[in-house]
């Protein structure tokens, strides 16, 4: 019963994951800003929420979510002893779906470093103020689903 009601969130739970992923990713850039020869990562949201989405659509929610978990536990590459590192799985488990990208220079820098800062900043905000209107859709629906089942 229990993924029923989950299932009926649709798309927006698997893009909750992603964008909360895709914010990781984001974070990871901007820290390696300073890094020389650090190339900054981001995710093809679109590709990568339209595998998941075609990945959940024969499976339970349950199995589901966790698979997402894993397969969405990714860490940015380090092509450089100096940068930091994030926790998570390897690059391989995302880039299955051709999802996690490298992010276009728009300035050139003389230490190989593609992080634009201002860039990044804004896409930064952008993800957040996306990721928070997701979030205001599902509790949105769950107090919906609440209030049917109470009758009110």
């Amino acid at each position: 019963m229990f993924a029923n009601l989950v299932r009926g969130l649709g798309i927006h739970t698997n893009a909750l994951v992603l964008r909360a992923e895709r914010q990781r990713i984001i974070a990871s850039n901007i820290a390696n800003a300073d890094t020389p020869g650090f190339v900054g990562r981001d995710v093809n949201f679109k590709e990568a929420l339209m595998h998941l989405t075609q990945s959940s659509g024969s499976e339970m929610m349950g199995q589901n979510d966790m698979a997402l978990r894993v397969q969405l536990n990714t860490q940015t590459a380090t092509t450089n002893p100096r940068h930091f590192a994030v926790p998570g799985a390897s690059d391989s488990q995302l880039t299955d779906a051709s999802s996690l990208v490298y992010t276009l220079q728009s300035q050139p820098s003389a230490d190989g470093n593609s992080v634009d800062m201002d860039r990044e900043r804004a896409t930064f905000v952008d993800n957040s103020v996306r990721y928070e209107a997701t979030l205001r859709f599902i509790n949105g629906q769950s107090k919906t689903i609440l209030s049917a089942i109470q009758g009110q």
